[in-house]
């Protein structure tokens, strides 16, 4: 048996912490879609611009390429021609072009620093920068010199300010033939499940522990010292048990974590799916669900934690999704640690919640109502909106139904934009009129938190509307990845 906690290296503001920018997909053009992509870059085509020739890039050679159709953009040191990539671009040229000609490494940090670029670029490799050699994030701190072997009680760990060395946790261990136990002193109360990740994979522990807005790890090999930098989001390889289907369309995916692995995906936080297709690497964000909707709220549900469920939408067009969905039961898939900017203290001083779910956006509610509904006795209001072209497309509507029934704080709304002509219900899309109808404080000075999620034109529309209504950004949670 192996108790592990982590230990001290700070990653102040990480993307873990971190909101994940707020910055959407924009349509693409026919033909222009991940699979399109990666068959260009198979295609043999000069991609880079230099016949398979690799330079050194100036700063004053890099600036020269700043151009929609001459465009350059260096990251962590390697330069990439990605003038080809433009129109493939989700996120639009225009993203792309912020960092043209210069060092984008900050940018592609903060919008999305899961993606592997190496792969996806590949045969758009320039060269390396010639004066500067791989820049790391900047809340990636350097712990070569502390990896050591597991030998005694390591020195402490550097953190960043004065303020962080105050919670910079510290450790002792102990030994026996049969048991390593490693104690960790956070001087934080309420430390719970959720803010301890632990994974063991054969002789190497990893450990994460949360600290307010700090994330600090532990990677220790009980035999050498460690050789590779703790870097990025980790990963680890889970089995899909189960796969049923929600809808016509929708299925929820049940995998089952490592043996070795301690991992509880906190309210309101999302992972990474990680999948090699056509050689390739594509990662996607999920938000993990509860296996079903809890109707019973004397005690916090607790399901079992070597799971996680995932309610996912299978596109006819999509590549992951229908990746995802040929997998067979036994097949691994690689997920990420979590991630996230929601904070559970935002509900716990709220009296109404309000929930504006369009389709899959609805994944992020599940835990959340069950929370709200468990363990926060402030709360009046508990109110679900949740937007669906057809009746066929409304996930879980039994469910919700039967819990308006049971609890009485508790209202679901279902609004369709394309229904059967019997729908007695509201129909229509997002407007401010439907907000003004449906999203009311239960008094005049109420404390309210609304949270919302949906394609990005939903949630962008949503966060105006909301805001013309009267009500502040403190107010207003929109989940994004």
């Amino acid at each position: 048996m192996l108790n592990v906690p982590p230990q001290a290296f700070p990653a102040p503001s990480s993307q873990q912490r971190a909101a994940a920018g707020g910055r959407g997909k924009v349509p693409l053009k026919p033909g222009r879609s991940l699979m399109d992509w990666i068959r260009l870059t198979k295609s043999g085509k000069d991609m880079a611009g230099l016949k398979g020739r690799l330079i050194e890039v100036t700063e004053d050679e890099l600036a020269k390429h700043n151009k929609k159709e001459d465009c350059w953009i260096c990251i962590r040191g390697f330069v990439y021609n990605v003038t080809p990539y433009m129109e493939y671009h989700p996120g639009g040229e225009d993203e792309l072009m912020k960092a043209a000609g210069t060092d984008g490494t900050d940018l592609f940090d903060q919008v999305h620093r899961w993606v592997n670029y190496e792969s996806m670029l590949k045969e758009c490799l320039v060269g390396r920068m010639a004066a500067k050699p791989i820049a790391a994030p900047k809340e990636i701190t350097s712990v070569s010199e502390e990896k050591k072997q597991l030998n005694g009680m390591l020195p402490e760990k550097k953190v960043l300010g004065a303020s962080s060395k105050d919670l910079t946790p510290s450790y002792d261990w102990f030994q026996t033939d049969s048991l390593i136990t490693i104690v960790i002193y956070t001087k934080q109360k309420d430390m719970n499940a959720e803010l301890v990740i632990l994974d063991c994979e054969d002789k190497r522990l990893r450990g994460e522990i949360i600290v307010d807005d700090y994330s600090y790890l532990l990677e220790v090999d009980l035999d050498h010292a460690i050789q590779k930098d703790m870097a990025g989001l980790f990963y680890r390889k889970c089995k899909l048990v189960s796969k049923t289907e929600v809808t016509h369309d929708t299925k929820l995916f049940c995998l089952l974590l490592p043996e070795s692995t301690h991992l509880h995906i906190p309210t309101g936080q999302h992972v990474y799916l990680k999948q090699i297709i056509a050689g390739t690497e594509v990662v996607k964000p999920y938000t993990p669900v509860l296996p079903f909707l809890p109707l019973d709220f004397q005690e916090p549900y607790c399901h079992d934690s070597a799971y996680i469920y995932l309610m996912i939408k299978i596109y006819s067009c999509g590549l992951f999704t229908q990746a995802l969905d040929h997998l067979q039961i036994g097949d691994y898939i690689s997920v990420s640690s979590p991630e996230g900017s929601f904070k559970k203290s935002q509900v716990q001083t709220s009296e109404d919640l309000f929930l504006l779910a369009a389709g899959t956006g609805f994944t992020p509610m599940v835990k959340l109502l069950n929370f709200a509904l468990t363990e926060v006795s402030c709360l009046r209001t508990v109110k679900l909106i949740f937007f669906n072209r057809t009746e066929d497309d409304i996930l879980w509507r039994n469910q919700l139904e039967q819990l308006a029934l049971k609890d009485e704080r508790f209202e679901v709304q279902f609004i369709l934009s394309q229904p059967i002509r019997d729908w007695m219900g509201k129909q229509g899309m997002i407007s401010s009129s439907l907000l003004s109808e449906f999203v009311k404080r239960s008094r005049k000075d109420s404390k309210v938190l609304i949270c919302i999620c949906g394609p990005t034109p939903f949630t962008e529309q949503g966060i105006q509307y909301l805001k013309d209504l009267g009500y502040s950004q403190e107010e207003v949670h929109p989940f994004t990845a």
